[in-house]
């Protein structure tokens, strides 16, 4: 069996609108940050921008942060794309305190992963149907980066 290795795919950067909380519920404090539209993605074979999305998010009385983000893509020709991007994000509690306090923090001191799962339509994209792929990220204060790699 090969062992798996990893392609970029795209890098997507956007801002964030303010925070909803919704509040604290049996699992743990529920909040939805919109994504505006604009933000720019860029790949070797892909690119375009973010038509908009949402990313819902549960932090857990364990201090981890459960990520469940649907986006719209539009690629620089006019396809559009859905992508759902799933995952965690966790780290040392004082790390934690100040990220959401706003300050930068180095993505290299917090873990964050997902799995996107993409829709395309059949044609140029088709082939993100039948791929796995992962993503990490970093969250600042107004804005978020995310990388998307295919799966070899």
């Amino acid at each position: 069996m090969r062992e798996p290795g990893s392609d970029l795919l795209f890098e997507a950067t956007g801002d964030l609108s303010a925070a909803v909380t919704i509040g604290s519920t049996p699992n743990g404090l529920e909040r939805v940050i919109p994504i505006p539209p604009g933000g720019p993605f860029e790949g070797p074979h892909i690119r375009g921008k973010m038509v908009g999305g949402y990313d819902w998010q549960l932090t857990r009385p364990d201090g981890v942060t459960v990520i469940d983000a649907l986006y719209l893509l539009e690629t620089d020709d006019g396809v559009h794309l859905r992508c759902r991007n799933r995952g965690l994000r966790h780290g040392d509690p004082a790390v934690m305190q100040r990220l959401a306090a706003g300050e930068e923090v180095d993505a290299d001191e917090y873990y964050f992963r997902c799995v996107p799962e993409f829709s395309a339509p059949a044609g140029r994209y088709g082939w993100m149907n039948d791929n796995i792929f992962v993503s990490t990220g970093a969250r600042f204060s107004q804005s978020i980066k995310v990388r998307f790699y295919r799966l070899t």
